[in-house]
């Protein structure tokens, strides 16, 4: 752990309070006409993604969590254990499906993400902003020229996510999906 002062800490500073790890994710620092200057803390969980506020005064010294982001390669999923393979050593890692969480629909094989490790463990990954899919499979839901807006319609792509795509997409197309909402973005 290293010391950290409180008026230091800035919005994605890791710190550990009462043995838990959070991300801070805001943080006013406020000097009142009477009395000694505060720092407010928005504070997320990393393992529980619970927010809460916290107030310190000015100066104080709180802990800062030892976390290294790291990129790694998806390899394949073995029963609830994905299996992420570290670039520098090609050593294997396993991550609890519940570590990974609503990415597990974004996974192909040789994926490259950023991992968060804490103390030799993964406390979570981010995916790259966009990704791109092969479609396997398309669903007309709509009738050309019954319609007056843009018109979508499912597509499965190929981790079996289903995603709404515009009606000139066909199967086996390559189209490009934002991982933040899972939105369709273009084509590939």
């Amino acid at each position: 752990m290293v010391a950290i002062d409180a008026n230091d800490a800035r919005p994605g500073t890791k710190l550990l309070i009462d043995g838990e790890l959070y991300n801070v994710v805001e943080r006013a620092h406020h000097k009142p006409g009477k009395g000694g200057a505060f720092v407010k803390f928005k504070l997320k969980g990393l393992r529980t993604g619970k927010v809460i506020d916290q107030t310190v005064r000015a100066g104080t010294t709180m802990e800062q969590a030892d976390i290294i982001n790291q990129t790694m390669q998806y390899v394949y999923q073995e029963n609830d254990q994905f299996i992420f393979m570290d670039l520098q050593t090609y050593e294997q890692m396993p991550v609890p499906a519940s570590v990974v969480g609503d990415a597990a629909q974004y996974l192909i094989e040789n994926t490259d993400v950023q991992v968060t490790l804490y103390e030799g463990q993964v406390i979570g990954l981010q995916l790259p902003p966009k990704m791109d899919f092969t479609v396997i499979e398309t669903i007309d839901d709509a009738v050309r020229g019954n319609t007056a807006t843009n018109v979508t319609k499912d597509a499965k792509i190929e981790t079996g996510l289903i995603v709404q795509v515009p009606m000139f997409v066909k199967t086996g197309e390559k189209i490009r999906i934002s991982t933040e909402d899972g939105k369709y973005i273009e084509r590939a």
